[in-house]
């Protein structure tokens, strides 16, 4: 039938995440790595997720990114089109989102689009427009010191309303959840007033699915990946979807190593229950500034491990730490880095004969996959909510989990590794 769904996603972490979500809902999924070929052959997928790398990147790179991402999406005949950004809605007042979500509105001449980053399973819901992270506003969350994109206000509608030139309203949890119905004439409602954005209220998954639905016909629908719980269905209804296919777990013989770069607080916690059981190393940003050997030591010091216990090499730190460190360095090249540091480790480890790897963190992610040549990602089957188990296109065959820094119990990396053959 060819592509039905065209997503583009702001980081790698956050399309797999996106492409879990469909995949749970029998959606045939995949997810490239960049923009890719023309060639590119996307076999019987019925949504096809682009990953960029575009998050914190400079405004006119971002934007020009996914403008290359959506023609590529629209010359292989998508139907309708997905902007997926954090569900914690990371970014500053001067983008990525709005900036991007105006340029795929121009683009896509339409006038209207939702923003949803609601995901409650996640623990990520929003009322009177406002983005709680727990029983937390986002401002008094853990983000609040995001070394990248610290947010400091919940409000998403003063949040989008500083990155955009359009009006931007509300569509309140009430109206959410008086049905489909309801909120579609709620969006009329703004549409009529000259709003060109709704950011709607969701606290449940019930929420998701109404606003999903609710959107069948919309061109751009922006927000994380709950908001796409409903957008399956959408198309089943209208006869367009095939038969549901089942996840398979990817089939790989070879070490298993962690490699974790975010410094969210769900991050530090995994690391430090994967530490009280297997062989870590924590890199350290003052050696590597200085052009120490690091990369050789973190090679030696894996091949003496055995090889049929997990590796975790991390980065990750508290805020006071990261703070200290950017203080020396700079923002920019303390993040630079590092990612360039987990990157060569990464291949590395792979050209040693490792061949799955769970990596947490969107920049680190990036980075991860970059520097491996992986292309495109088949979806496996879910390990915690958002996060999958992925089997590598392009580049070695490898299993891979990209995580999201916030996401995943305490035990991710081990429950991970634990489901493999």
């Amino acid at each position: 039938m060819g592509i039905l769904l065209g997503a583009i996603a702001d980081d790698f972490t956050g399309a797999t995440d996106l492409a879990n979500m469909l995949v749970t809902r029998g959606m045939r999924t995949l997810q490239t790595i960049g923009v890719p070929d023309a060639g590119m052959d996307t076999g019987d997928a019925e949504a096809v997720i682009i990953a960029l790398k575009s998050r914190t990147a400079p405004v006119r790179q971002a934007v020009d990114q996914s403008l290359a991402a959506l023609a590529w999406l629209q010359r292989r005949g998508a139907q309708q089109f997905f902007f997926k950004y954090c569900s914690t809605f990371d970014s500053t007042a001067d983008g990525n989102i709005g900036p991007v979500a105006d340029a795929l509105m121009d683009a896509l001449e339409t006038d209207f689009a939702l923003v949803c980053p609601a995901f409650p399973t996640n623990k990520r819901t929003i009322y009177q427009g406002h983005l709680f992270v727990g029983g937390q506003l986002l401002s008094d969350s853990p983000m609040k010191d995001h070394p990248l994109t610290p947010m400091r206000d919940s409000s998403l509608v003063r949040l989008m309303a500083a990155q955009t030139r359009r009006p931007v309203g509300l569509i309140p949890w009430p109206v959410v959840a008086s049905g489909e119905e309801p909120v579609a004439r709620a969006i009329d409602a703004l549409r009529g007033k000259g709003v060109a954005y709704g950011v709607a209220d969701a606290i449940t998954d019930y929420d998701l699915e109404v606003i999903g639905t609710a959107a069948a016909n919309h061109v751009l629908i922006t927000g994380g990946s709950g908001v796409a719980l409903g957008l399956p269905d959408n198309f089943r209804r209208q006869g367009l979807m095939g038969a549901a296919s089942v996840p398979a777990l990817p089939a790989v013989e070879g070490r298993a190593a962690v490699l974790a770069g975010s410094c969210s607080q769900a991050t530090r916690q995994q690391v430090a229950f994967a530490s009280r059981r297997w062989p870590h190393w924590k890199l350290d940003a003052d050696r590597i500034a200085e052009g120490a050997p690091v990369l050789r030591e973190v090679f030696d010091w894996a091949a003496a491990q055995p090889k049929d216990t997990p590796i975790l090499i991390y980065s990750s730190a508290d805020p006071d730490e990261v703070a200290a460190i950017q203080a020396r360095y700079g923002r920019d090249r303390a993040g630079a880095m590092m990612e360039t540091t987990l990157g060569a480790i990464a291949k590395g480890l792979v050209d040693a004969g490792t061949r799955c790897l769970v990596v947490a963190g969107g920049e680190t992610s990036g980075a991860v996959v970059s520097a491996l040549g992986v292309t495109g990602l088949r979806i496996g089957p879910e390990i915690d909510p958002g996060v999958p188990w992925t089997e590598t296109i392009g580049g070695p065959r490898l299993a891979l989990a990209l995580k999201s820094g916030n996401f995943g119990s305490e035990d991710f990396f081990s429950k991970a590794i634990g489901m493999l053959p």
